[in-house]
């Protein structure tokens, strides 16, 4: 099978490599996300994993109408140009309309469509015709072989680097299980594929007016995906879950992101050898 790969930024992020996307769930201030870069970064350089920060400008998608969404399209798209400028490392967002893409694509160096949001044409095609490299999430409510459509969509508006990202399916009310065989059948896409592991411990709407979830079956998850053939990790991250502003239950600490990325390469070598 021809190796599948995806040019993000200044780095080609492949299947014979493990990579990394991660940062907090939300702009939150400058500050954070420059330290959570600075941090991740150097930890990841450290393993000589590919790194790609992540953060989002506006969390569209929230519980409750009174949750944290972030600063917004410009401010949030300045934040991220600084942390690529300051930390030299690409950036991704998601986009959630099709006006947003285009703008969106000026800075960012992957567009992110997000789950719930992965069937709708105009707005997969929109970050396609950016000309950045495009991430697809599979919708929870998806079975992963049909993301068959969603980048054919992609492909037809013209993207080249596209990466597919797994982030858990429904499985009843505020549950998500995380089916480790869906990695394999994306990879039949041809693109890398990508598992989402804080998402997938996610407890949508579980908390009532806002989404709980488990950090420490993020760490497993995130191990038992890689174990499965993940091409690469997406993890959101914190200096404190417990007062982030978003996906708190799910985030994994700072702290622990060393840690949890030496075990998971660990785990990426031995199937490899």
């Amino acid at each position: 099978m021809a190796e599948r790969s995806a040019r993000v930024g200044g780095l080609t992020l492949t299947d014979d490599h493990l990579f990394l996307i991660a940062g907090p769930c939300v702009i939150e201030s400058a500050d954070l996300c420059l330290e959570v870069a600075r941090h991740v970064k150097r930890v990841a350089d450290g393993l000589g994993l590919p790194y790609v920060f992540k953060a989002s400008y506006d969390k569209a998608n929230r519980t409750s109408g009174d949750a944290f969404r972030g600063p917004g399209l410009r401010e949030g798209l300045a934040v991220l140009a600084r942390v690529r400028e300051e930390v030299d490392v690409p950036v991704l967002s998601d986009v959630h309309t099709v006006e947003q893409a285009e703008t969106a694509g000026t800075v960012l160096d992957c567009l992110q469509v997000p789950a719930f949001l992965c069937r709708q044409t105009d707005l997969v095609q929109a970050a396609a015709r950016a000309g950045k490299a495009v991430n697809l999430k599979k919708g929870q409510f998806m079975a992963p072989w049909d993301m068959e459509h969603v980048v054919a969509k992609a492909e037809q508006a013209g993207a080249e680097n596209i990466l597919v990202t797994d982030r858990g399916s429904s499985f009843g009310y505020n549950r998500l299980v995380a089916d480790m065989t869906a990695l394999p059948a994306m990879q039949a896409l041809a693109h890398p594929v990508v598992f989402d592991a804080t998402h997938s411990a996610q407890q949508p709407g579980g908390l009532g007016t806002a989404t709980g979830g488990s950090r420490q079956a993020a760490e497993v998850l995130a191990r038992a995906a890689v174990a499965a053939g993940a091409d690469g990790l997406f993890l959101e991250v914190h200096p404190d879950p417990d007062a982030a502003k978003s996906d708190g239950p799910n985030s994994i600490r700072l702290d622990r992101v060393e840690a949890v990325l030496e075990t998971c390469l660990a785990v990426w070598e031995a199937v490899h050898q």
